[in-house]
């Protein structure tokens, strides 16, 4: 049997991208600094600029309806489906750091059914809420009272915008028979809001435009508290409004596809400009006369509100998940920020618009950013550039995400572009479904990737020059492929070079579900093939039923000679690259094999499970299947040499740990890990096949895992959309350990100079300190047994009790807790009563009263519980001391005579 490894190993999370938006709605402070957005029942803050998350608000349990944030970023106003809206109050955090501390200021019912829709106003003392029940409340933020209670719609209210008319509106006959229709409908549920009174000629033009799920528009005059129009063109929900102040117009768009412009004056149709698309966002571009819109299509169409005309070119339809469902942007943007179905949100650029003259066309707005809200279910994930500065993520799509590992930002605005951790590089997209597995070469500069549409990729990553191209489709596959491997070593040593780019790798390896492995050889395209990259370059150089099941993973050893190929029907094959011929099959999992890896190259030899080294001169294989077990596999024979059990779920991916220097090796042996499908990330030590550590940070299964070899750091993403990063601390820990061993063996000797030296305070202080009861009840052993005891002392040495009296509230619960320990012991029970004593003596009951909450009730309990018993016993003692006194006192009655023959006789004595 192994014997147990004692060698430390740690890791810590170091970062963690993780999701930021599931789905709702999106706000932006009026800087577009603070982003603020739903992650299912919780609330993320988000620096635009740095991508750094400033705050994380907790759920009530219930899915958010709806948020909001105050121009100024003062205020977040939370709504869910529990029919509950909360509002925080956002300050900036008292511990130095980049974040804002959130104060819940109060918890409020605000209509009978659940919250749909809320808008704040350009002050950011008032808010609108819009309800299921067709009332609209209007509510002051600092205050948290209601306002208005403005009642007309018959159905959900689907939009609110707040805004000042230019001049006052001229509503004519029909507006007048409006007015008194409505005059009922409109209740007021508060005395005054700040700002807004009747008679207040500056506040006379406030105004709230509301829409409803019946396509009816009410504009509502806030200072009168009554609705002064309806405006009924939509035949559909009406989804977002805008004004300009400079043109006194309102522009509308419903799920018509229609957009209305509004004369504010006469709150007559001025244009209806057909979009053909369900229309979801309209806006102003700042104080210009163009109008946004976003819908369906997933296009951000820009068009002149003077012609209804649209300016920008023809634009290609967006796919599944490419609908915008929120467009944000306000007059000190000079970006529009655009809200997709698939939880993506892209910034587009609105500098061209400036140039734009009347009359003519633009090409789209450019995008400058792209932020991906959640990465989904990560299947696969790896490192590429030779700096090792992106990842590439498989994130259960058609694309390929690259995501930034470096800060690089120089220009301090949310525009910039500039990267941060985390930040979205490129989307690398051709795939028509999604892709399952990919693989980098030796250089980091080749991203080999496949999908289930039954094509395999390759990408050219020149990150320097941001160039992300796709470079050749490989297609021959019946069914989707599984896994896909690179060559591990150049193809000559011309590739050595410092421009890998001009060095492709020697091949190319794909499994399929089809059950079939093909090579390819990845020769150089034409200039016609490099430009479109759309054809196949070649065909496959051999193609070998491998399988009776899906293939799940394909492993190139270290000097490109030999390939593994892992399957469902719960065997590895080990294949040589050049012909496609099996050499060996390694049977003994239960259940189909999900991960493979060839050992590294220099890999020291590996224990087997008998004695001795294994013969692993030919090379080492690991492999995680279904059955929770790792195993490590010999090349010479085809045997397992162990197998490694601690997971409680399918083993998903299998890694050898970097091989470090010779001082680090020597440290520490041979390491492996393995991800699973109960969320953790498992080290182990190959020669003993004891796990070193266990890392935990995610909430579902593992899928992906790689690590760093220059830096060791290990990358997991799974299930739950997290990628973590675990920094090996395994140096550091074991420095700290060193270091704390060697204070405390200094600080117990000390203990022991004290001790001897008579230095009572010093030496309670430090054993209460360090955790030494034995010393401490070897110390108060001598105290209470000294003769003669000290005059006027309870524990026998004044010294002693005057440490007693001074004991701060940490150390009196420390020495509390021993003497519960002590008193369970008859043996040590005196000495315990007799420290207990003292400590009762010397302070007051509010004193020892005020120690609750941090395990007094215990303490108090462990020590009543055997002082009773102690105090039993005693008393059944002095009972048992009175038959012995009498047994005592009569036989002082008794004589003994001594008779002859040296008996004795008894004698009454008279």
């Amino acid at each position: 049997m192994a014997s147990r490894n004692n060698k430390l190993t740690t890791f810590e999370p170091d970062r963690i991208i993780q999701p930021i938006y599931t789905g709702g709605d999106v706000a932006l402070d009026r800087e577009a600094r603070v982003l603020a957005t739903c992650l299912g029942e919780e609330a993320v803050l988000t620096d635009l600029e740095s991508g750094r998350t400033l705050a994380r608000l907790e759920g009530d349990g219930e899915v958010l309806t709806a948020l909001a944030i105050t121009p100024s970023a003062s205020h977040l106003i939370l709504c869910s489906r529990s029919q509950s809206m909360r509002i925080y109050s956002l300050q900036p955090s008292d511990h130095g750091l980049p974040t804002l501390a959130p104060t819940l200021l109060r918890t409020l019912k605000p209509h009978t059914t659940p919250v749909i829709t809320i808008a704040i106003d350009s002050t950011g003392t008032l808010l609108g809420t819009g309800s299921a029940d067709g009332v609209i409340k209007l509510w002051d933020i600092r205050g948290g009272f209601v306002t208005h209670t403005l009642r007309g719609h018959n159905g959900v209210i689907s939009a609110l915008h707040f805004f000042e008319s230019a001049a006052p509106e001229t509503t004519g006959e029909k507006g007048s028979k409006q007015k008194k229709k409505h005059r009922k409908d409109v209740e007021s549920a508060g005395d005054t809001m700040a700002g807004i009174v009747h008679g207040d000629t500056a506040t006379a033009r406030f105004r709230l435009a509301s829409g409803s799920e019946d396509g009816k528009i009410r504009i509502w005059d806030l200072s009168k508290r009554k609705s002064i129009a309806t405006l009924d063109s939509h035949l559909s929900v009406v989804r977002s409004f805008d004004f300009s102040a400079s043109l006194n117009i309102l522009v509308s768009a419903s799920r018509d596809k229609t957009t209305v412009i509004w004369d504010a004056h006469t709150w007559g149709i001025k244009r209806v400009i057909p979009i053909i698309e369900v229309v979801e966002s309209v806006g102003f571009v700042g104080s210009s006369a163009f109008i946004f819109t976003g819908g369906e299509f997933g296009r951000l169409r820009i068009w002149d509100s003077g012609t209804g005309r649209e300016i920008t070119g023809e634009q290609p339809s967006g796919g599944e998940g490419d609908e915008i469902i929120h467009v944000l942007h306000n007059s000190q943007m000079n970006f529009l920020l655009s809200v997709h179905a698939d939880q993506s949100l892209l910034l587009h650029s609105t500098s061209t618009l400036s140039e734009t003259s009347p009359g003519s066309k633009i090409e789209a707005l450019p995008l400058i950013r792209r932020i991906s809200g959640t990465h989904d279910e990560i299947i696969d994930l790896a490192f590429v550039t030779p700096e090792r500065s992106l990842l590439a993520l498989a994130t259960n799509s058609e694309s390929i995400r690259l995501v930034a590992l470096a800060t690089q930002n120089t220009d301090p605005s949310p525009v910039n572009t500039g990267t941060y951790f985390g930040a979205d590089v490129a989307l690398l997209e051709g795939h028509e479904d999604i892709v399952i597995c990919l693989d980098v070469d030796w250089s980091g500069c080749w991203l080999a990737t496949g999908a289930k549409d039954n094509t395999a990729r390759l990408w050219r990553i020149d990150h320097t020059r941001k160039s992300y191209e796709h470079y050749a489709t490989y297609t021959g596959h019946a069914e989707s492929l599984g896994a896909i491997a690179l060559a591990q070593q150049p193809a000559s040593s011309k590739s050595l070079t410092p421009n890998p780019f001009e060095n492709l790798p020697k091949f190319l390896l794909t499994g399929s579900q089809d059950k079939t492995i093909k090579r390819w050889n990845l020769g150089r395209p034409s200039k016609t093939n490099t430009k479109s990259g759309t054809q196949p370059l070649s065909r496959a150089v051999y193609t070998r039923k491998a399988h009776d099941k899906d293939i799940n993973a394909i492993s190139v050893n270290h000097d490109n000679t030999l390939f593994a190929s892992a399957s469902q029907d719960r065997t590895v094959k080990i294949w040589s690259v050049e012909e496609g011929e099996v050499q060996g099959i390694l049977r003994g999992h239960r259940r189909g094999v999900w991960s493979v890896m060839f050992a590294l190259k220099d890999t020291p030899a590996i224990n087997g499970d008998s004695a001795g080294p294994a013969n692993t001169r030919h090379g080492v294989v690991l492999t995680g299947s279904g059955d929770k077990t790792v195993k490590i596999w010999s090349l010479s024979d085809y045997s397992c040499l162990r197998t490694l059990e601690g997971h409680t779920n399918s083993v998903l991916k299998v890694l050898w740990m970097p091989l470090r220097s010779s001082e680090e090796t020597t440290r520490r042996s041979v390491q492996i890990a393995s991800a699973g499908g109960d969320g953790l990330v498992k080290i182990w030590d190959a020669n003993t096949g004891e796990p070193a550590c266990t890392l935990d940070n995610h909430t579902d299964r593992i899928w992906a895992l790689t690590v760093d070899p220059s830096t060791n750091t290990l990358v997991s993403g799974g299930g739950d959309s997290v990628v973590t990063f675990w920094k090996d601390t395994t140096s550091h820990t074991m420095a700290a350990t060193a270091a704390a061993s060697t204070a405390r063996v200094e600080q117990e000797q000390q203990l022991l100079n004290y001790m001897h030296a008579g230095s009572y305070r010093e030496a309670i202080v430090l054993a209460l300190s360090l955790h030494h009861p034995a010393r401490l009840l070897s110390l108060f052993q001598g105290v209470v047994d000294r003769s003669p005891p000290e005059d006027g002392s309870l524990s026998g040495l004044k010294a002693v009790d005057e440490v007693l009296m001074h004991l701060s509230d940490e150390q009196l619960l420390e020495l509390l807790r021993r003497l519960r320990d002590w008193n369970t012991n008859a043996r040590t029970a005196v000495v315990a009563q007799r420290i207990l004593n003292v400590i009762v003596r010397s302070y007051p009951a509010q004193r020892l009263v005020g120690l609750r909450g941090r395990g007094w009730k215990e303490v108090v309990d462990g020590l009543r519980a055997y002082t009773e018993r102690h105090y039993k016993r005693m008393v059944e003692l002095m009972d048992e001391s009175y038959l012995v006194e009498y047994t005592l006192r009569e036989m002082e009655e008794v004589g003994f005579v001594e008779g002859e023959g040296g008996l004795g006789e008894v004698a009454m004595v008279s």
